[in-house]
């Protein structure tokens, strides 16, 4: 029996993952529970699941040999828990939308052909989104799902900002920046306009979304003018495992030094680079920040990240003609003081002077009284995105806001 208000499923596909949250669509957005599978095709793979009732708390093992066999064991524990009818919608994360695609689109054939087109655009994500689509639909077949493209919010960028400086002819191929973190900026402006104002939001912005993945935007009047990540989630700053920004000529120095293919330096640039490369011991930034004193490996992997981070604020500043409010989110963003002192020391000739009481507690705002410009974490919340964009393409009503956003999920 389907329940008195929508159940909107989000789902967002990794490459050995699946994190999922599942809201009530009513007045507002009700954020019921979250977790995911992880380990999908390794050894041990469990399913984590956390919510306001007593049920929805817990970790247990499941199978989960392909993305295929962990979404019907998901969609199992679904069933059980609210009956196999309740789903009102599934509303799914794509990382790239290429050329075509920005707004969120209801799932198609035509558009699951065209999306099997771009998996040389991104062969770490978009295989396994497909597959899960397929799988819900050979599952639920009347189950409307929606695609929220990462690329979306970068999809109007300025041509000087969008166009890379190869041979033309690519750029008919679909090859330009493109941009990702997409959902998260699309959050974080909403809420910088929420809780600072919209002149706020309209001024000039940079969005630091800090993670396993890391990428910068610079938004004006409420318009992205740039973002670090380009073709792929590979450039940029470097991240967890993504080396970020390299220099070109290295594939053809690896190729005769190492014989090197492009498919091994595609490996080592997107899985065993970064932190992890520099430090070789992990690509956590909580370890590292737990080793730096004894470890010189690990300090100089949080170094180099806190400094390209800097110069990339410096490089949007310019862009920008400098720089009103800055924002830290994602999980080094919002929960590692030192790695942002570290990134705004020396930021004070763009007027970034951060209160070192209020960064230590993880405060909104982490900008001084005399800072020109305000410094604010904001919790993003990829998932309510999603969440937003399946109600307002299926007519079910846009909730502004989660209704309870301190919830145990958050």
């Amino acid at each position: 029996m389907k329940p008195a208000s929508p159940l909107i499923l989000t789902i967002n596909g990794g490459s050995s993952s699946i994190k999922f949250a599942l809201f009530e669509a009513a007045d507002s957005l009700q954020r019921i529970l979250a977790g995911g599978i992880e380990r999908i095709g390794l050894t041990g793979a469990t399913l984590r699941v956390k919510g306001s009732q007593p049920q929805d708390n817990f970790t247990r093992p499941v199978s989960a040999t392909n993305h295929t066999v962990a979404v019907g064991a998901l969609m199992d524990w679904i069933g059980e828990r609210l009956g196999h009818d309740a789903l009102t919608a599934v509303g799914h994360r794509v990382v790239h939308g290429g050329p075509k695609y920005s707004d969120p689109q209801l799932i198609t054939r035509q558009m699951v052909e065209d999306l099997r087109q771009l998996t040389p655009f991104d062969p770490e994500h978009l295989p396994e989104e497909i597959l899960l689509t397929e799988a819900l639909h050979r599952r639920f077949p009347d189950l409307p799902q929606v695609a929220c493209f990462d690329t979306a919010f970068h999809h109007d960028l300025p041509r000087v900002a969008r166009v890379l400086p190869i041979p033309r002819r690519y750029e008919a191929q679909g090859v330009r920046r493109y941009g990702f973190h997409g959902l998260s900026y699309a959050f974080l402006m909403g809420e910088l306009s929420r809780l600072a104002g919209v002149e706020a939001a309209r001024g000039r912005v940079i969005l630091a979304h800090l993670g396993n993945g890391a990428s910068l935007a610079a938004v004006h009047e409420g318009k992205p003018v740039d973002t670090s990540m380009g073709f792929t989630p590979t450039a940029g700053v470097p991240m967890s495992t993504r080396c970020g920004d390299l220099d070109p000529g290295l594939v053809w120095y690896l190729a005769r030094a190492e014989h090197m293919n492009a498919k091994q330096f595609n490996e080592m640039i997107s899985f065993q680079s970064g932190l992890l490369g520099i430090s070789e011991t992990s690509s956590d930034m909580r370890d590292l920040l737990d080793r730096e004193t004894q470890d010189v490996r690990a300090a100089e992997a949080i170094a180099v990240f806190c400094y390209q981070v800097k110069k990339w604020i410096g490089s949007f500043a310019a862009a920008l003609g400098g720089l009103d409010t800055l924002v830290f989110a994602g999980g080094i963003g919002e929960n590692a003081p030192p790695v942002r002192a570290r990134i705004c020391a020396g930021l004070e000739f763009l007027g970034v002077e951060l209160d070192d009481k209020q960064n230590l507690a993880n405060e909104g705002v982490l900008s001084a009284s005399t800072s020109r410009v305000a410094v604010r974490v904001i919790h993003t919340d990829e998932e309510q995105m999603i969440a937003r964009a399946v109600c307002g393409k299926l007519g079910l009503g846009t909730p502004i806001q989660e209704g309870n956003p301190h919830h145990a999920t958050n």
